[in-house]
């Protein structure tokens, strides 16, 4: 049986199409600076908002993944919690370029994503959970690669800046097939898929939220 025709395959591609947002729900701050018109103190806050954010998140993945140590899932929820170690560092280059952030302070919008990842943490299923992120992922790459261009082509911005939307920018695929690998190709049940859906549901929301908030 190819990876393509695995149930855990299929349920992770329905799932990434049912929650990934329209065209028309392109973020208002990526649309403005795909367009030339953003504003690079934004970016300053997004970079602090940005901090408190992945610092939550590792911690969350890292109580995920103590959850199932002894299933590969485990594992893969501890290379992302590594992943976002890596992203924190790239994270200073980021807010030199863009000066002094104009709010340096936890901002409730911004603040709801990790908020509710920590919950999930504590709470949700660490199937479904896994399958909820890794559906989420492609979407938030786009407008990180959306970003990165647009700070190259606008606003002259370097390896080392660009860095943190490079990082993210990276396709998804490698990911997903770690996480449809550990979670075993006979797929979730009906009860771990609808809570799948609505952790992404919510998860999307939140990410949106984001946006919104910085915008």
């Amino acid at each position: 049986m190819s990876t393509t025709d695995r149930p855990i395959d299929r349920q992770i591609q329905e799932l990434r199409a049912e929650l990934a947002p329209s065209p028309e729900e392109l973020p208002t701050l990526v649309t403005e600076f795909t367009t030339g018109r953003g504003r690079i103190g934004t970016l300053g806050v997004l970079a602090a908002q940005q901090r408190r954010i992945i610092t939550s998140d590792r911690r969350s993945l890292l109580l995920l993944a103590t959850r199932c140590a002894d299933e590969p899932l485990g594992t893969w929820f501890a290379g992302l919690a590594d992943g976002e170690s890596a992203a924190l560092r790239t994270l200073p280059a980021l807010a030199a370029a863009c000066g002094p952030a104009a709010n340096g302070e936890p901002l409730a919008g911004c603040q709801a994503y990790p908020s509710y990842l920590a919950w999930l943490a504590l709470n949700g299923r660490p199937g479904p959970v896994a399958a909820a992120l890794v559906a989420n992922f492609t979407a938030w790459g786009g407008y990180c690669a959306s970003l990165a261009g647009a700070l190259r082509r606008f606003h002259g911005f370097g390896e080392d800046a660009c860095a943190f939307f490079d990082f993210f920018a990276q396709p998804a695929a490698e990911l997903e097939r770690a996480a449809a690998e550990a979670l075993g190709p006979v797929g979730l049940t009906g009860p771990d898929l609808a809570a799948a859906r609505e952790y992404g549901r919510l998860l999307q929301s939140y990410e949106a939220q984001f946006w919104t908030t910085l915008a």
